[in-house]
């Protein structure tokens, strides 16, 4: 599935320039290797002085989300910035946009940094969503979740995700209400929030969408997502679901990139009803945790692709060659029960067929923190997923 705009006018950003990532994390990290194999060179802004990308850029700036100087800075010596988390600051977005072409832009990024806004903006642009409720005060919240019908489940408005900024109203057996209410919003941090109904799923998909400057769309197979305590545990490409249903997902993703006039790449995460809908998610205008597989799966994979989209070359063909999953490897496996420092047997799980090994370098674990991933290739999805996971038991 593509669509294509008349390059004549295009200006690529060809290798041996140097690309900008607000973001030093594993993506960064993964962004900037694949970069750097296409012969960019790479700096990355970022708080942590230990982040994973430093190891592997050119140069990191050392600076919050919301600095505006070094956001400038970081501009200032590249020829295009992008980004892999969405904490920026709109202002620092702006002061880099003023100085180097920042992909995808700062609009796009004020809709989907927040949950509200972005609820809204798909409702408003008339994509299947659940049904929701912006929730302000706590008052608020209990009307939302009487008007939803008992059963909810909140997000905090910014920031927040592998489950934090996030409760759960009407899920357990005997539970006072009011006490589950009160809960909810303090994990809300006491502040705006979305409640959204609990929805009867059947699974979750999500899609990569890939836009160039130039307006060329491909539109990656559907990924079938698997969580865990509300952290991806594993996923593979393809998703095992219907053509219909698969293509009307890539339309969907396809028409919300197309309507934000997206410059880069786009995740969108979906679930899949029992009586087989799909409802909207949520929207992640980076590199995503489901599209790791892509590196093993597709002929080009997902940092490859935002390369070339930011940098408005050819985008690379998205066709899966070969079916593939990947697993997290979380921080408590590198913990022992009492919490102390433990070496995972990460030899005896190459030992699995088709298994590789990703490290973030992450310094400290710590429970939940995603420290790197296992990938598996099989001659079907099931038996990619197999491996992966028998790979997993054996660490």
């Amino acid at each position: 599935m593509s669509g294509t705009s008349s390059r004549a006018t295009a200006k690529p950003i060809l290798p041996g320039a140097t690309i900008g990532i607000f973001g030093g994390g594993q993506l960064g990290r993964m962004t900037a290797m694949a970069a750097r194999g296409m012969g960019y060179r790479i700096q990355v802004l970022d708080p942590d002085p230990a982040c994973p990308a430093r190891f592997v850029v050119d140069g990191c700036i050392e600076a919050g989300w919301d600095d505006t100087r070094e956001a400038a800075n970081l501009a200032r010596g590249c020829d295009v910035v992008t980004l892999e988390i969405e904490q920026i600051s709109i202002a620092s977005m702006d002061a880099a946009g003023s100085l180097a072409p920042v992909r995808p832009g700062s609009a796009m990024l004020a809709i989907i940094q927040d949950r509200i806004a972005q609820k809204d903006w798909l409702h408003r642009n008339g994509f299947p969503i659940g049904a929701y409720r912006a929730v302000r005060s706590l008052e608020e919240l209990r009307t939302a979740v009487a008007e939803l019908g008992g059963r909810c489940f909140c997000k905090s408005a910014q920031g927040g995700y592998d489950g934090r900024g996030q409760g759960k109203v009407g899920f357990k057996a005997g539970a006072v209400v009011e006490e589950e209410i009160r809960g909810a919003w303090e994990a809300l941090g006491e502040g705006p929030g979305v409640a959204e109904q609990a929805i009867e799923l059947e699974r979750e998909i999500s899609v990569l969408v890939a836009r160039s400057p130039s307006g060329e769309v491909l539109v990656y197979p559907a990924a079938w997502n698997h969580h865990e305590h509300q952290i991806l545990a594993w996923s593979v490409i393809p998703a095992p679901i219907p053509a219909a249903m698969e293509a009307e997902a890539r339309r969907i993703a396809e028409s919300i990139a197309d309507t934000f006039q997206l410059e880069g790449i786009l995740a969108v995460e979906l679930f899949v009803t029992v009586d087989s809908r799909l409802l909207v998610n949520e929207l992640a205008p980076r590199p995503h945790n489901s599209y790791h597989a892509s590196e093993r799966a597709c002929v080009t994979g997902q940092f490859e692709q935002l390369v070339r989209a930011v940098c408005d070359l050819p985008l690379g063909a998205v066709e899966v060659v070969q079916p593939a999953a990947i697993a997290n490897l979380l921080g408590e496996i590198w913990l022992g029960e009492d919490g102390t420092a433990r070496e995972p047997h990460f030899d005896r799980a190459l030992a699995v067929p088709g298994v590789r090994l990703h490290l973030y370098e992450k310094l400290r674990p710590r429970k939940g923190r995603k420290m790197g991933h296992l990938s598996a290739v099989g001659a079907t999805a099931d038996e990619a997923v197999e491996r992966v996971l028998l790979a997993m038991k054996q660490l």
